[in-house]
Order: C-alpha cells, then structure tokens, then sequence
C-alpha cells in the first residue's frame, strides 16, 4: 500500500488535532485525484464547508474520515509525511441519502435518525462528519436546526465537519468562536469542479452563473436575482470577492512553494558539488606532497652514489681525481637544482586569497627571492609590514605566498643554492639575514666546493649586528676538516663585518 499509492507514516498527537497536508482519497486513481490541505482542532473545532453539488464537498469529508480511520488503525496514509492525527475513540459519519419506502424514511427523516444516535452517543473524543446538514426539509426550518446541532456539538467539545448550501451557516461560521468557513472551487468557464479546498473563506453555489452558461433566459435570471434580499445579495458579492482573492493567494502561494522546493535542489546539487571539489583539492595536495618526499629520497639516494665515488677517487692520481671530482661537483650541482626545480612545482603554495596573514606566519618574498615573518595584519590597501633579516618593509599581499613548516627548510636551501651557484664558485657568501643553522649549512657548502676548486682564501659576509651570526660561524669554523686559520676583516668601506678564511 505504501509503495502503490505513496503513502506516510502518520504523526499521532494528543491536542486532539487534524492536520492533512497533500491528502488523497486512496480509492481514486492517484493520477487523477486532488491532494487537499484540511486543518481541525486548532483554534478551529467545527469546520463548515459550502460550495456548488458536485464541488468536491463529500469527496473531502470521506477522505478526512477515511485517513483518520487508516491512522488509527495504524496503517499509513496517502498524504505528506507531515500529517498529523489524533486517535479518535469514535468517529460518526452521516453521509448519502438513505431514504427507505419500506421504513417510511424521507430523506429529512433519514438524516435525523443518524443525528439523533450521533447527539446521544458522541463525546469529547470523537469526530463527527455531518454531508448536507438540514436538508431535505423548509430551508427556513432546516438551516435553524442545522446551526443548533452543530452548537450542541461544539458544547460538547466534539471536532465535527460538516457541509451545506444553507447562507445562514456560512454567516454563523463566520462570527461563531471556533467555528471556520471552507469551501471547494468551482470553475465558471468549464462547468466543472476543480476539487481544490480553500481554508478560511465560505464558497458560493454559483446557481445564477451555471444557470446562465447553461443556456437559461437570461430574463429568468434577472428576475430571480432582483427576488433576493438586498442585504443577501451584497454579503454574496462580499463573498466571491474574499473567494476571488483567497483564490489568487492560495495559486500564489504554490507558486513560492515550487520556487522554494526548485531553489533547495539547486542548493543541495551546489554543496555536493562543492565538497567534492574540496575533496579533489585535498588530494592533489595529498599528491603532491607523496611525490615531493619521492623526489627527495631520490635525490638523496643520487647523491650518496656521487659522494660514494668521490671517496673512492682519492685512491686514484691526483689529477684524475681533480678531473672526476669537478664532474661528479657538476653533476650534483644539477642534480640539487633539478630536484629542487620539481620541489617548487609540487610545493602547496597558500594563497594568500585563501588564508588571511597574520603577524608571525612566515612568508616568501617573490620580490627579493628571500624568506620574511609578517610583522602586521593586513591593511585596508591590502599590503603587510614584512621582516626580512634586519629590514622592515610595506610589501603588496600578492607579492607573498605562506609556506607550511615542511617547506621552509627545503626553499631556504633552494634559495641559498641558487645563489651559490649564480656566482660561479665566487671567493665570497654573504650569510647577512640567516640564522645560524641556515648559514652552517650554506657555509659548508660553500667550504666544501671551494676546497674542491682549490681556492686558497675566502671570504664569509655576516655582517656586525649583534654578533650573535659571527660567533656562530667562528664556532663552526674550528671544527671544519677544510679550514686552515680566520679571522676577522672588513668588506668594501668596512660597513659590513667578514671573515677571511685561509683554507688547506
């Protein structure tokens, strides 16, 4: 039953309520039917619903009095899975016409017999569905009775639904606490019901309107119209303007619920599609960094291999040792700037689109080549103070990129490398702005290639500042395999501190 008709799970509540969103009468076919919207118990415990024979007026009390029966039984029901029911002990229902000759019932007398039994017998929990109160006899007589019941009913605290023709009961409902009109549409063009239950506004029987598409004198209709009380016939034209507007703002307002359902599907497709472009990026990053440690193992394993034939060359004649030690300085040189060239196209560079920078986060400075730590936040012009070494500097934040903790000591060295290297084993390295590990390293380095290329005195820039580099570098010094004596000298016009290393 579920899967044939689409049928829910019912939420069962205690406020003694009814409320029935997209309902279908399960026994029409679920192609043709039309859902309907009904609420009861709320600050509504009789419902009266008017409109044209044929509108739809007995299809919903059968619906509401079918689905309530099924939800109570357990079953689900073929509405919205927002519908909630509360569980009746009793529900009555007086609907059709049993008029019976062989009992000498009228159809007035048939109707009054369930009445009584349902007067008698129904309590504060129960439902009762009244088709067509007062019927069947003077309408004058009928609609007083019918207003009557239906008060006895609500003193009764009884949730009833109940439908009519009768003007009086739709001007009662309209005063009446807790009592609230509802009415079908009927559409005036086709001659045809359109089933939809409008909430909150009376209908119209539409008797002139169907009169005159049918084909009735239109004589006949005026004289019939001028028949009605004034006062009638201005509360009708009162109205079908409430029905007009109630109408157009029932059309509208599914109009906004399909727009709000369109625009939640588009939103849900954006964040699926959003979280696995999130999840792409991360894997590339994950890529790129497996295949940056690759790179570097690689590196180290050719490395070794060179500096595993180098010690094996000193068995060799001087002059071939010489010769096959610049080659194998070359190829490792290349082989260093290689690697580190594929390091930079695997690094995860942050952009600075994607991380705000903030004070102390270090950085590289595409401007300079060099490494600095962010001193400010970002200002309105979108620039930062940076530090590089002992300077101080306004810098544009897209001439900067963050470097991860894992980065930094691998684009320091590629940095320093490079700049070895573009000095072609130059007698001098200024280390002015490194710390001391940062400047041991470069300096042994820079020891190591010049002893190769047998250059007996170099010189290592630091720098005076507060000594700290100079001390460091002198500690080095001592212990280095390579270095014969130092000391200290000046460089240029003695701005800068040097020391000048005799090397054996």
């Amino acid at each position: 039953m579920q899967k044939n008709y689409g049928a829910n799970e019912p939420r069962i509540n205690t406020k003694k309520e009814i409320i029935l969103e997209e309902a279908r009468h399960p026994l029409i076919d679920k192609n043709k039917v039309v859902p309907i919207n009904i609420s009861l118990g709320n600050n509504n415990k009789t419902l009266v619903i008017t409109g044209p024979n044929t509108g739809g007026k007995t299809v919903t009390l059968k619906t509401v009095g079918l689905l309530t029966c099924m939800a109570c039984s357990g079953l689900h029901i073929p509405a919205k899975n927002t519908s909630s029911i509360y569980v009746f002990e009793k529900i009555f229902a007086d609907i059709g016409d049993n008029q019976s000759i062989a009992d000498s019932l009228s159809t007035f007398s048939a109707h009054m017999k369930n009445i009584v039994n349902i007067t008698e017998n129904a309590n504060e929990k129960s439902l009762v569905l009244l088709d067509e109160l007062g019927s069947g006899t003077d309408p004058v007589e009928g609609q007083a009775l019918a207003i009557s019941i239906l008060e006895c009913l609500h003193s009764k605290d009884i949730l009833t639904i109940a439908t009519t023709h009768y003007q009086e009961l739709k001007k009662y409902a309209l005063t009446a606490e807790e009592f609230e009109n509802a009415s079908v549409e009927f559409d005036i063009e086709t001659l045809t019901p359109t089933y939809h239950l409008l909430m909150g506004v009376p209908g119209k029987s539409n008797a002139f309107e169907i009169s005159r598409k049918l084909g009735l004198n239109e004589e006949i209709i005026q004289k019939s119209q001028n028949r009605i009380d004034k006062d009638d016939a201005d509360f009708e034209l009162l109205m079908k303007q409430i029905y007009d507007d109630k109408k157009q703002i029932e059309e509208e307002k599914q109009q906004i619920t399909m727009q709000l359902e369109q625009i939640e599907e588009i939103k849900k497709a954006l964040e699926i599609k959003q979280e696995e472009r999130l999840k792409q990026e991360q894997e590339k990053i994950e890529n790129a960094k497996i295949e940056a440690r690759n790179i570097l193992l690689k590196a180290q394993e050719e490395a070794n291999e060179i500096i595993k034939e180098l010690r094996e060359l000193q068995e060799n004649e001087e002059e071939e040792k010489d010769k096959k030690a610049n080659q194998l300085r070359k190829e490792l040189n290349q082989k260093i700037k290689e690697t580190m060239h594929k390091e930079n196209e695997n690094q995860e560079i942050i952009s600075q689109k994607q991380i705000d920078l903030k004070p102390d986060m270090k950085v590289f400075v595409k401007t300079f080549q060099k490494e600095g730590v962010v001193v400010s936040n970002v200002s309105k012009d979108g620039e930062v103070l940076v530090q590089i070494g002992s300077m101080k500097m306004q810098m544009p934040i897209q001439d900067l990129e963050v470097i991860k903790k894992e980065q930094e000591n691998n684009k320091k060295i590629n940095i320093h490398t490079q700049t070895i290297k573009a000095k072609n084993f130059s007698t001098e390295i200024n280390v002015i702005g490194f710390t001391v590990e940062e400047a041991r390293l470069v300096v042994d380095k820079f020891l190591d290639d010049s002893h190769l290329a047998k250059i007996q005195t170099v010189h290592i820039i630091h720098g005076k500042g507060t000594g700290k580099l100079r001390k460091g570098i002198h500690q080095f010094l001592d212990k280095h395999p390579h270095v014969k004596s130092y000391r200290l000298g000046t460089f240029g016009e003695g701005e800068m501190g040097v020391t000048v290393v005799e090397l054996k």
